[in-house]
């Protein structure tokens, strides 16, 4: 059996999926974004977490941007748009919510409060349905449209995650979407694996803004101690390879985490930040900039939507 309950916790207003029977739950907070708080398993008689998160409410009102966007979603743009200018049907617009060195950072969504529209669970799984209705607050982006996120924990410690973004403009509106997730095994992330299906990388100048080239990637094409080595990059999915696409192992915990994105989502961003306690693995419907460069941009007409899914799965390893 599977529930859905709310609770408060740390000065956060929590839904909580679960698992009756393996004791697997998802955290989520809708007024934070919708973000994924945790994502935890029972191992060795302990609850696991795997998503590295905040330590309080004001924790992510005042550090949410300092602590890299932690689980945030990323709409209606991800990663970054250059100079925090773009061009659209002719008309130039400046994004003004958050800059970093004048480029424009992980939309406008992250911090966003979002309404539960619907919840459910029964014998197979447990879901909730939240909905954020953007109206073009920011003048760099003065495009209505809503943004609804449906998350559902399944058996075997599978938990989708579907956005669907509705154009609610009178006319054409530009959309890219993604997640930021960091994830962790409760220590460094150094000895973990991984592995992940890709043949490209893109190339990104000094300010992390793709070039329009691409190189040959396939490095971490089977399980490999991450060790020392630093990500900041942008790869495009290899969807010809067989489902995960990506695996991240702690072979100390005997325990994997596994990501399935749909091929909605044809760009992966990793990144490890310097604390090197968790690794940041992000779903990307386009490329860094895609604004500008239009790699992968989505074009919504009026009363359109585009769906984009993901999930993650923890898999014991025998």
């Amino acid at each position: 059996m599977f529930s859905v309950t709310a609770k408060n916790e740390d000065g956060f207003d929590k839904i909580v999926l679960c698992d009756e029977q393996s004791k697997t739950t998802a955290e989520l907070i809708p007024a934070c974004g919708a973000i994924l708080y945790s994502f935890s398993v029972l191992h060795n008689g302990n609850q696991l977490n795997v998503i590295d998160n905040y330590s309080s409410a004001t924790d992510f009102e005042n550090n949410v941007a300092r602590l890299g966007f932690k689980s945030c979603k990323l709409s209606p743009f991800a990663c970054r748009i250059h100079n925090a200018r773009y061009k659209f049907a002719g008309q130039e617009y400046q994004v003004e919510k958050y800059t970093d060195k004048g480029h424009a950072l992980h939309g406008l969504l992250y911090d966003a409060v979002f309404k539960i529209t619907a919840q459910q669970a029964d014998e197979t799984k447990a879901s909730v349905s939240m909905k954020y209705e953007y109206r073009g607050w920011d003048k760099g982006y003065p495009f209505a449209y809503d943004c609804v996120i449906i998350y559902t924990l399944s058996s075997n410690n599978h938990l989708e995650i579907i956005t669907e973004i509705i154009n609610k403009d009178s006319g054409l509106i530009p959309v890219q979407d993604g997640w930021h997730p960091y994830f962790c095994f409760g220590a460094g992330i150094d000895e973990l694996q991984l592995e992940f299906q890709t043949k490209e990388k893109l190339e990104f100048n000094d300010a992390l803004i793709p070039t329009g080239e691409l190189e040959k990637y396939e490095e971490f094409g089977s399980l490999k101690k991450i060790g020392n080595t630093v990500f900041d990059n942008c790869y495009r999915v290899n969807f010809h390879e067989c489902q995960p696409l990506c695996v991240l192992r702690d072979i100390s915990k005997k325990l994997q985490l596994e990501i399935y994105p749909g091929e909605a989502y044809p760009y992966l961003n990793i990144y490890t930040p310097e604390h090197r306690k968790s690794i940041a693995i992000e779903n990307l419907s386009a490329a860094p900039d895609a604004f500008n460069n239009g790699m992968g941009l989505i074009t919504l007409a009026r009363g359109k939507s585009a769906l984009f899914k993901t999930a993650y799965r923890i898999t014991a390893l025998n």
